[in-house]
């Protein structure tokens, strides 16, 4: 199945009129005319229970909730668990947007935003819907075992879903650094994919355990993270980690950084 942007449903929470015509326009210049509208958490959960879109776009802050309710309304219920969420709001806070990060959306776009912005999101929409699998020169996605370690369950089901899109079917999961430790005892991996700030043991404290006390110490490391800490990243890469990734992220470049990783391992 091939999906174009032209075949894309959007339902689109927005109390403002005048920002619903706004985002209708660029999303009408990409292609995407199949759009449902609604002004409040309430009216568009209701629309999406019973005719699901491929992707909801919504502001901050509605009338009833805020786009954080919506998205983790819509992620606690099986049926619409996996449909695709974007963020576009003037909110620049880190506590604010972090659990929409963590929630896995697959862009948060500011206020205003720029066209490109918005045609990158939605081709990310697009290569969820209509995945490409891991092309390996030495062996199979299906052959694969992977760690994702994520205090957030939301956040390992993301990227659980993004790994699984991609033929990969062995995912294992660990809450922190600590609990990973002892199944990087047990078992060897492909590779360890974590986050950065965790309980416990944070995910550079983890990246130093498993490059300097661990019995697979070459094994590639991703972190996928929300932090914007330019000096607490720098860190991370000190410590070992092999390729970095923020939140939201996008699948074709998290594809292409493991196709990289697992190609020079």
């Amino acid at each position: 199945m091939h999906v174009s942007l032209e075949q894309l449903t959007v339902v689109l929470v927005e109390p403002s009129t005048t920002q619903q015509k706004l985002i209708t326009r660029y999303l009408e210049q990409q292609g995407v005319s199949s759009i449902r509208y609604y002004d409040s958490g309430i009216n568009a959960l209701m629309s999406i229970t019973t005719d699901q879109p491929d992707l909801v776009i919504s502001a901050m802050y509605l009338p009833d909730m805020t786009g954080t309710d919506l998205l983790h309304s819509i992620r606690l219920e099986p049926e619409t668990q996996n449909i695709i969420f974007m963020l576009i709001s003037s909110e620049t806070r880190f506590q604010a947007l972090d659990p929409i990060r963590q929630a896995g959306a697959v862009a948060i776009l500011p206020k205003p935003f720029a066209e490109e912005q918005l045609r990158a999101a939605l081709f990310s929409t697009v290569d969820m819907i209509d995945p490409h699998e891991l092309q390996l020169e030495n062996f199979s996605a299906e052959d694969l075992k992977i760690l994702v370690v994520d205090d957030s369950k939301m956040a390992r089901k993301h990227i659980r879903r993004v790994l699984e899109s991609m033929g990969i079917e062995n995912i294992q999961e660990a809450a922190d650094g600590s609990e990973a430790v002892p199944m990087l005892q047990k078992e060897f991996y492909d590779l360890v994919v974590t986050d950065y700030n965790m309980p416990q043991m944070a995910g550079d404290e983890l990246v130093s355990h498993i490059r300097q006390h661990s019995n697979q110490s070459s094994v590639p490391i991703l972190m996928v993270t929300s932090e914007q800490n330019d000096v607490r990243l720098a860190l991370a890469q000190q410590s070992g980690v092999s390729a970095l990734s923020d939140k939201p992220f996008e699948p074709g470049n998290i594809r292409a950084l493991i196709t990289q990783l697992l190609s020079d391992a």
